[in-house]
């Protein structure tokens, strides 16, 4: 099932079709708030449980829905899990390749606005802990590890790649290897959503997130700087007067 379906099925049908036990079709009206309560047990659940050992009347009964009603929705838990990363990640990165379209300023202002809203968005809410679960349950089930890498993860690093790549050709930032580049780049934010809901629980004093990503930007800022004019200079000299 597609993306597009996917939201479709979420925010306009509001009622769908069934079958009575004598063959004729009856309509089950669908409340607007059912679907989203559904996804919100879900991904709590999948986050502290883990995939596997999250059945679906799990997901009922953390719902506050009856046993059955999550198949209103959702054909099984693979689907309910693609809903959840659909819901909860893919506006995020909508916003963030619209902001990319629309920028017409430098590319560090860029990668430090593609990057807070995803913070805001993402790291620093209840969906932060889908990046541990996908993590944990890649190799377990491949299928959905493969959604999610189309779906969100290649879309991010070709956002993040043409920002620097946009900064290497504009001379705000140094030369680099664009896509190791990416890679580091991301690394700590992503790194400090898997810790929340691994070794981080083991902490007397969890980590700060606003000072966090205020140190992971500055670090990003003077990482990705060109050399001023200056001290090339300064440099150059320094060079010649040892030879």
């Amino acid at each position: 099932m597609t993306v597009q379906l996917f939201a479709s099925e979420m925010t306009h049908v509001s009622a769908k079709p069934t079958e009575s036990a004598d063959g004729a079709a009856r309509w089950v009206r669908r409340k607007e708030s059912r679907p989203g309560e559904i996804l919100d047990a879900a991904l709590a659940l999948f986050v502290d449980k883990g995939y596997v050992a999250t059945k679906m009347e799990d997901i009922a009964r953390k719902a506050g829905v009856t046993k059955g009603t999550p198949y209103l929705y959702f054909a099984n838990k693979e689907e309910i899990f693609k809903a959840v990363i659909c819901e909860a990640i893919l506006p995020n990165l909508e916003r963030a390749e619209q902001l990319s379209r629309a920028h017409a300023g430098g590319a560090f202002q860029l990668i430090e606005q593609v990057l807070s809203s995803w913070w805001e968005g993402i790291a620093m809410t209840q969906f932060c802990g889908i990046c541990k679960l996908v993590i944990a349950e890649a190799g377990n089930f491949p299928d959905l590890a493969q959604f999610f890498y189309h779906e969100v993860v290649e879309r991010a690093e070709r956002l993040i790649e043409s920002a620097i790549q946009y900064g290497i050709d504009s001379g705000e930032f140094r030369r680099l290897d664009v896509h190791y580049t990416m890679r580091v780049l991301f690394a700590p934010a992503l790194m400090s959503m898997i810790w929340d809901h691994s070794l981080g629980k083991c902490e007397q004093h969890p980590i700060d997130k606003v000072s966090f990503f205020a140190c992971y930007i500055d670090f990003l800022r003077h990482g990705l700087a060109a050399t001023p004019p200056q001290q090339n200079t300064n440099t150059e000299e320094k060079r010649h007067a040892q030879s």
